[in-house]
């Protein structure tokens, strides 16, 4: 009998210890800084000079999780730089491609569309402007 008993602590020992295991990959998935809260504006934001963002281009405004596209007839295009997959702010641009820190989604900072997995959602459109040539973006109309 005491056998068995051994097994059966054994068996809880080991679920206990799986159970901190778990828990590091839930928090894989959330945004850093741990309350996966990312936001982007919900108020029209000056982001900067209308010259900021060349023909063909993005800029990447980091702290107000957007990016900024001009396509090549110098029409505006803004997205909101929260990662659809798990809601990660997105902080690399490449070209036009951002890239999600967490898990590697990319997306086309042009169209906002997905260009690699996981992620399977487009980033979100934002309302975008010049104004006084100064570039105002924020929550779609």
């Amino acid at each position: 009998m005491p056998a068995r008993s051994s097994a059966s602590r054994r068996t809880v020992l080991r679920g206990a210890a799986a159970v901190p295991v778990a828990g590091l990959g839930l928090a894989a998935c959330s945004a850093p800084g741990g309350n996966g809260a990312a936001a982007t504006p919900t108020a029209p934001v000056d982001l900067g000079a209308e010259s900021e963002v060349a023909k063909g281009g993005a800029k990447l405004y980091r702290d107000h999780n957007v990016v900024v596209s001009r396509d090549q007839d110098g029409a505006l295009k803004a997205y909101s730089t929260i990662c659809t997959h798990a809601g990660c702010p997105i902080n690399k641009l490449q070209g036009t491609t951002l890239i999600c820190p967490c898990h590697g989604s990319e997306f086309d900072a042009v169209t906002g569309k997905v260009v690699q997995a996981p992620a399977t959602e487009p980033l979100a459109e934002l309302s975008v402007k010049a104004t006084k040539g100064r570039i105002v973006a924020g929550p779609a109309d």
